[in-house]
């Protein structure tokens, strides 16, 4: 079995605009650089200052708007320009409350009526990923590609947010991987735990629309709502798109 790095991707802002990557440096114990590193509190959040569940902030289950939304991230000047086939492109640094509340304006139009409303965008020093701990999610290109086949159309990697997308492996091959570390480049990656979906990946990451029952599909080929696999970085290292994998013991 000849596994490779496919493709890399990072979220700036949770559920708020995806970004390809031609190489990241990971960090033990730590999600990619910047990947969720800010996250949209909605109205009726309840938080307590550190990582919160995904229920506090403006997402795609909510808000299919959302995953439309492509981000470039000038990291230097923690500045993020963010389009929208409906929105005009827009520049602004999360962390300055003048700019944020710019952002906020511009993301409002994107939520429903009827849906809590994005109230302040907020960092709490690590990926607000939707596990309580610092996680990269993994993804197999064959499974996108094989659910695409059984529902009749190409599905867009896009629609499932995630980190590194593998190449080589069977259709749904990924869950074997869980508790087996992975090789990349010098990183070393633990897999830890399926990833359950939600109803964001029903929406086209190009329009924003719902136009596909994703997860009645994995039921109906798996009797499960999993895609895609949660690892933790055990050992730190640059990894570049196309870096050969290897599965340890």
């Amino acid at each position: 079995m000849s596994l490779r790095l496919a493709r890399l991707f990072r979220h700036p802002i949770k559920a708020h605009g995806r970004e390809a990557l031609a190489e990241v440096t990971l960090s033990e114990g730590r999600c990619l650089p910047w990947d969720r590193h800010w996250a949209v509190a909605h109205e009726a959040a309840k938080l307590t200052g550190g990582w919160a569940s995904s229920a506090n902030f403006s997402r795609g289950a909510k808000a299919p708007g959302l995953q439309a939304i492509d981000a470039a991230l000038d990291a230097e000047a923690h500045a993020i320009t963010l389009t929208h086939p409906d929105r005009p492109a827009l520049r602004f640094r999360p962390d300055d409350a003048d700019d944020a509340a710019r952002f906020l304006d511009w993301v409002a139009p994107l939520v429903p009526e009827g849906r809590a409303r994005p109230a302040r965008v907020i960092a709490v020093g690590r990926g607000i990923t939707d596990t309580d701990y610092q996680s990269v999610s993994l993804l197999n290109t064959a499974t996108n590609a094989a659910l695409g086949a059984r529902m009749g159309m190409t599905l867009d990697p896009g629609r499932w947010r995630g980190n590194l997308w593998l190449d080589g492996l069977d259709p749904w091959a990924e869950f074997d991987l869980v508790g087996r570390t992975l090789a990349i480049g010098d990183a070393r990656l633990r897999v830890t735990e399926p990833i359950t979906r939600c109803r964001a990946t029903m929406a086209n990451p190009a329009t924003g629309a719902i136009d596909a029952d994703t997860l009645a599909a994995i039921e109906a080929a798996q009797g499960h709502t999993d895609f895609g696999v949660y690892a933790v970085v055990t050992q730190g290292g640059t990894i570049r798109a196309g870096d050969a994998v290897t599965v340890l013991a």
